[in-house]
């Protein structure tokens, strides 16, 4: 039988240990990543995110609220420079499953990244572990070709701290823990490359704030 105090230790233990890795973020690595993605915004070039498990959900949905969400309130949908190019190679499941099936599960992202990264592209890649052999490759790839790549990482950064040129560590050995904050640094960088575009641009009007808002948002 479950027990509620057993239940209420399960709540508290994990709220502990999430607060303690949220603190523990390193505000001076996230300032880098946001200014590394506003500088590919300015400069039109694409931004393509790679995960595994969790971290492909969260590559997913970051690819979302890059690509749409930093320009909520603007009544096109996009900035004065436009839209920020974003792509998560997670959701190509016929094309990832192709690559795993005709070679290994290795060669998922990096083949990805051979057809669509262009020198000063970025890329992201997210692992709780930073120890992904496919994240590994497709980030060993990126930068021969001369893209920027970040890593948004997990316990000690693994084999992917040295490789990327900045990377946020959460630095915890609970993929749960890990993972919520992942989660968190998504909309955390959206909120801040919205910040930027609208310092360089006026928002639009008042009725189309409005009209935003009540439309709501999934």
């Amino acid at each position: 039988m479950i027990q509620a105090n057993d239940v209420r230790a399960g709540v508290r233990s994990h709220l502990d240990r999430l607060r303690s890795a949220l603190d523990n973020v390193s505000v001076a690595a996230v300032e880098a990543v946001v200014r590394r993605l506003y500088s590919a915004y300015l400069d039109g070039r694409k931004v393509l995110i790679a995960g595994n498990g969790g971290s492909a959900a969260t590559a997913s949905h970051m690819a979302c609220d890059l690509s749409k969400s930093v320009f909520d309130g603007y009544s096109t949908v996009s900035g004065p420079k436009g839209r920020l190019k974003v792509m998560a190679l997670t959701d190509n499941v016929p094309l990832i499953t192709a690559w795993a099936n005709d070679t290994d599960y290795s060669r998922v992202f990096v083949e990805q990244v051979r057809t669509h990264v262009d020198r000063g592209d970025v890329l992201i890649a997210i692992s709780g572990s930073g120890k992904s052999p496919s994240v590994v490759e497709a980030v060993k790839l990126a930068r021969g070709l001369g893209a920027h790549t970040v890593g948004i990482l997990g316990f000690d950064g693994g084999e992917l701290i040295d490789l990327v040129d900045v990377a946020i560590v959460v630095r915890c050995d609970d993929y749960g823990v890990v993972e919520d904050v992942h989660m968190a640094l998504d909309h955390i960088l959206t909120e801040c490359l919205r910040r930027l575009i609208a310092a360089a641009e006026p928002r639009p009007s008042e009725d189309v704030e409005t009209a935003r808002r009540a439309g709501g948002q999934g």
